[in-house]
């Protein structure tokens, strides 16, 4: 009795049609573009990281206190090392 479920069970029709399994053109799309965001976001983390990283540890070597941002923006510019490309996405 249970083997004729079984049978009866896996004998229903399946998905057919000539479209069956096709991507869709947007969905390649919304792939690349997830894909691009992701790089994206990734490259951005790794930039903004490496400055911090920087500041502090050029805050630490300099004796200042790693929070006081004014204090070591004045003494990254006047050591000449003050990355001025910072702080657009606050």
């Amino acid at each position: 009795m249970t083997t004729d479920l079984l049978i009866l069970a896996q004998q229903g029709p399946g998905p057919a049609g000539s479209e069956f399994g096709k991507a869709s053109p947007v969905g390649w799309l919304v792939l690349v573009a997830l894909l691009v965001l992701v790089l994206y976001l990734g490259y951005a983390f790794h930039r903004r990281y490496s400055r911090m990283n920087r500041r502090r540890i050029f805050a630490e070597a300099h004796g200042l206190d790693v929070f006081d941002e004014q204090a070591v923006d004045k003494a990254m510019e006047e050591a000449g090392v003050l990355d001025r490309r910072k702080k657009h996405w606050l």
